[in-house]
């Protein structure tokens, strides 16, 4: 996405959330997702603050943390390739309180919307029908078996009661 001339500074605090085993492994992942943060273009890191992950309860042996981290974008462009690339739990624009964007910012803020979501339609569609050809499969591997099944029962006849 383009940045547009007419287009303020924003400041923001994302909050990523994760979940996984160890719980080691978990702030390890934040601090490498949050350093990725601070090597795209057009935004800076100003501040992160990581939690000590937590057990689950209904799920043990899983961990969940989350981070809270300031950035500063030269565009409302930027924050939206943040939200896409990095898909915070949440987002809060702290500044500035108005913003002001050209048409052609927020038509390139909604086709990449639709171009992500026609993305997620097309993986979904490719998962329903790989999941209805292995249901096939299936039924036809279990019919298979039954078959077989049947074939190797010793007969009722008279001459296996002898």
């Amino acid at each position: 996405m383009s940045s547009e001339g007419n287009e303020e500074q924003v400041s923001a605090i994302l909050i990523l959330e994760i979940l996984g085993r160890p719980p080691e492994h978990l702030k390890k992942t934040l601090e490498e997702l949050i350093a990725g943060m601070g090597k795209e273009k057009g935004v800076e890191v100003k501040g992160k603050k990581i939690n000590e992950p937590v057990e689950l309860k209904e799920k043990k042996e899983f961990y969940t943390t989350f981070a809270e981290i300031e950035v500063e974008v030269k565009s409302i462009s930027h924050l939206a390739m943040l939200m896409f690339k990095y898909m915070p739990a949440h987002i809060e624009i702290i500044s500035p309180e108005n913003l002001k964007l050209s048409n052609n910012s927020i038509g390139e803020l909604f086709n990449e919307v639709i171009r992500r979501l026609h993305g997620y339609d097309e993986i979904a569609r490719i998962i329903q029908a790989e999941r209805k050809i292995l249901e096939q499969k299936l039924r036809a591997l279990m019919e298979e078996k039954e078959k077989a099944g049947k074939s190797t029962k010793p007969s009722n006849t008279k001459e296996s009661k002898k």
